[in-house]
């Protein structure tokens, strides 16, 4: 913390807390006059807290083994002495506004500190994120049991953005660029058999088999040595493939040539050129260049519009039947766009019945979240003319479109179950692998929101193990927040935001983590993006002040029409029965009670709020 300038009092400006480094007073910045070690204890111990009520026993009973007579006192004398260093200009016999008390305890209200500031910058500002670290967290404290469980969350989730950080420069091309870091990695933390993984891949990427084999017998010699294990199943996978020099290890060299032939034989601007590359778009969204495919999808089918042949376009918006399990669109603004181009083309064109089918399937995808009927009806049509025809394909597009189309009101998680029972069984019967996975994935997130995990369970692991097998990378993006979901852990919920970063999926990220957190203990944090999700969560921040909170509740409108509908309607029966708003509560309790017998948002597969019974009592 640094010291309020010209007697400005420190509420009225940003006090930010150091936790990242290594001498325990940088907690606060040197400016901070903190008198002794159970000082600086009772302001870690507040910060590790989260905004959230510390018991004064509590307290007590983390800064002594065997309390002194006159210990609450020396915690009430601590608990002084640190907010006159937080707020020096307070006015007498005023109230505190940063370190309060609360009930039984005190609570630390900060807003800006800096490991809170790591976690939310490691999913997508990962070299910002690491530049801030400068010591273990929490350095003073590393015998204190309060502060073991955090220390080793925050020093695993520096590893996890390491890796994460290599990861992303070897599929940027820069192998090379990656070793010594790895290197480093690796030598500080053996035990971590991704980084070998990583460090072996930069290398053998780099021109440097020898020296990845190598590495790769390094990290089995240790694992053996000193733990008595083999290598997992990545790691071995990785050394027979560079035993084998498999191809699929660096794949530039390969595709550069493939595109170098492509662009001598194939004319630039033909239609040919142009339908092929919507299948190479295709291919990437599945893939895991999700955001570049959408970044490119619509240019694609501006430049078929521009052929004026409507069967044409009507191929080019078709063939990006790409599976989507999310209800929530990544970009609504391009979404409606995809929709005028195949309105339009609907209406122009001759009498195909499947090129039909597919425009309108993708009206029902593109449509999702809306409240149009236009989007149900989309649906409708294409998986009647997909079951005339008989095509499996066709009809595992179309069933995706009526998936979409599932979240009008509450409690439809049965409809979905069958849309994904069904899509199991006819990828698996037609050899669409896909659409297999897309069809466990809805059964996750629809036996997920009627309680039955043991299944859901299966349906993720099925999932993933087809993933492995046809490389499919964003899958493992749903099951991880599944198991998140399940495991009702912040720090599960915190590793799984690692997975989800830079996916290409804002649709699914935006204000998803701090959801997430919300759900375990209902502290609603202001300085949190909380993306699409702030109308629902904001009366939780005005709850101070009764009359706005109010306001904020009456606002919000009806929840989207996606997986998140049960969830938000129960955050509004919360706020309405914090606020005690008994007019509200009858209709809320209305909308959700056809999903009376599931669990308020477990239809996500993503987070929850435990039974919709305890909000409808």
């Amino acid at each position: 913390m640094h010291e309020p300038a010209g007697g400005e009092s420190a509420t009225d400006q940003q006090v930010r807390f150091s936790v990242l480094g290594p001498v325990a007073a940088h907690l606060a910045g040197s400016g901070l006059p903190l008198k002794g070690p159970r000082h600086r204890a009772v302001l870690a111990r507040l910060l590790i807290a989260r905004r959230r009520v510390v018991p004064v026993s509590r307290l007590v009973s983390d800064l002594w083994d065997s309390p002194p007579a006159g210990a609450v006192g020396a915690v009430q004398t601590f608990v002084a002495d640190l907010r006159r260093a937080l707020e020096p200009s307070r006015p007498p016999r005023t109230p505190p506004r940063l370190l309060v008390t609360r009930g039984p305890g005190y609570a630390l209200l900060a807003t800006s500190v800096d490991a809170w500031e790591f976690e939310s910058l490691v999913p997508e500002r990962i070299p910002e994120a690491l530049a801030m670290w400068h010591g273990p967290a929490y350095a003073e404290f590393a015998e204190a049991s309060w502060a073991r469980a955090e220390r080793s969350r925050l020093a695993e989730l520096r590893l996890q953005a390491v890796e994460l950080l290599a990861a992303q420069r070897l599929s940027g091309g820069s192998a090379a660029a990656a070793v010594p870091d790895l290197d480093a990695h690796v030598t500080a933390h053996p035990w971590r058999e991704e980084g070998w993984r990583l460090l072996a891949l930069a290398l053998y990427r780099s021109g440097r088999q020898s020296d990845a084999l190598a590495v790769l017998r390094r990290a089995r010699a240790m694992l053996a040595d000193q733990l008595g294990l083999d290598p997992g199943p990545r790691l071995r996978l990785l050394e027979a493939d560079v035993l084998a020099q498999d191809p699929r290890l660096d794949p530039s060299g390969l595709w550069t040539r493939a595109a170098e032939v492509y662009d001598r034989t194939v004319a630039v601007g033909s239609r040919a050129r142009l339908e092929s590359t919507v299948g190479l778009l295709r291919t990437l969204a599945v893939t895991g260049g999700l955001r570049a495919a959408q970044e490119h999808r619509l240019s694609a089918i501006t430049a078929a519009e521009e052929f004026g042949d409507p069967a044409l376009t009507a191929r080019v918006i078709g063939a990006y039947d790409v599976p989507a399990i999310w209800t929530r669109s990544d970009d609504p603004v391009q979404a409606q766009q995809i929709v005028a181009a195949a309105s339009r083309t609907l209406a122009a064109l001759p009498d195909l019945p499947a090129s039909r089918c597919r425009l309108l399937a993708t009206i029902a995808m593109e449509m999702r979240g809306s409240r149009s009927p236009s989007g149900p009806q989309a649906a409708g049509e294409a998986e009647e003319i997909a079951r005339s025809l008989g095509d499996p394909a066709l009809l595992a597009f179309a069933l995706n479109g009526r998936f979409m189309q599932s979240c009008t009101r509450a409690g439809l998680s049965p409809q979905r179950d069958a849309i994904g029972a069904e899509l199991i069984s006819l990828g698996a019967r037609h050899d669409l692998p896909t659409f297999t996975v897309l069809g466990h994935l809805i059964r996750v997130q629809a036996l997920g929101a009627v309680g039955d995990f043991a299944a859901a369970s299966s349906h993720a692991d099925a999932a993933d193990l087809l993933a492995t097998q046809h490389e499919l990378p964003l899958v493992g993006v749903f099951t991880t927040w599944y198991r998140a979901m399940l495991s009702r852990s912040a720090t599960a919920y915190r590793e799984a935001s690692l997975v989800l970063a830079g996916a290409g999926m804002p649709g699914v990220e935006q204000g998803l983590l701090p959801l997430a957190l919300f759900s375990l203990d209902h502290q609603a944090d202001p300085a949190a993006d909380w993306g699409p999700y702030r109308p629902w969560i904001e009366p939780f921040l005005l709850l101070d002040d009764r009359s706005a909170a109010r306001d904020a509740l009456h606002t919000a409108p009806e929840p989207p029409a996606d997986l998140m509908y049960e969830f938000l309607t129960c955050l509004q029966i919360t706020a309405a029965r914090h606020l005690d708003d008994q007019g509200l509560l009858p209709a809320l309790r209305a909308r959700i009670s056809p999903a009376a017998k599931e669990f308020a948002g477990a239809g996500s597969g993503l987070v929850h709020l435990g039974p919709v019974a305890d909000y409808l009592s």
